[in-house]
């Protein structure tokens, strides 16, 4: 396993994900639910930023290695699905919503297991659609994670729920897109041996 900066921040973003959800499950008295929220959004972000911060410097530092390559969507599902359940049981998300996000999650990342063992990953590497589903997302978990009035107006609650129900469309659209892109190979590779 290669060690470096970038996946030091990938393991930072790991270490991160319990953080965001253990902060909901201290004594009401050692920290109230809106010390909490402002907590666990700090947290993701930061773990949100290093997301975008690794990959950054992989390639400008050409340290980008196949552990990297795994480890960096398992931190980001992890991130995201630990985020999302905290927020269920909260009552700030829609148990539906945050299955299919989920959902998808795990379908994607098994078919691409799939394509990459019969050699064909390329054909559902990560695209646009998919990179604008992610930023709805983590735009979206921070403000709902937040819940509350942003400035004394802004209602990060309302925005993030809106935002998050945007990305679900998006994941639903990307996981169609990319099940298009592989169906040629499922059907070729399920047929009769």
């Amino acid at each position: 396993m290669p060690f470096n900066i970038p996946i030091l921040l990938t393991w930072l973003r790991v270490a991160l994900i319990p953080l965001v959800v253990g902060v909901y499950y201290l004594p009401a008295h050692w920290l109230p639910l809106a010390d909490r929220n402002l907590a666990a959004t700090l947290v993701f972000i930061v773990a949100a930023v290093t997301d975008w911060f690794d990959g950054y410097l992989a390639r400008r530092w050409n340290q980008t290695s196949a552990f990297g390559a795994f480890l960096d969507p398992v931190a980001d599902k992890l991130m995201v699905a630990g985020a999302l359940l905290v927020l269920v049981q909260l009552g700030r998300v829609n148990a539906i919503i945050a299955f299919i996000i989920i959902g998808r999650e795990i379908t994607i990342s098994a078919l691409r297991e799939w394509m990459a063992e019969i050699g064909a990953r390329k054909s559902v590497a990560v695209n646009s659609l998919g990179k604008i589903k992610t930023a709805a997302q983590m735009v979206a978990i921070p403000m709902l994670l937040f819940h509350d009035a942003l400035f004394g107006f802004l209602d990060m609650h309302l925005a993030g729920e809106i935002l998050l129900w945007i990305a679900g469309v998006l994941t639903v659209w990307s996981m169609f897109y990319y099940l298009r892109r592989a169906w040629p190979l499922i059907k070729e590779k399920s047929g009769p041996q």
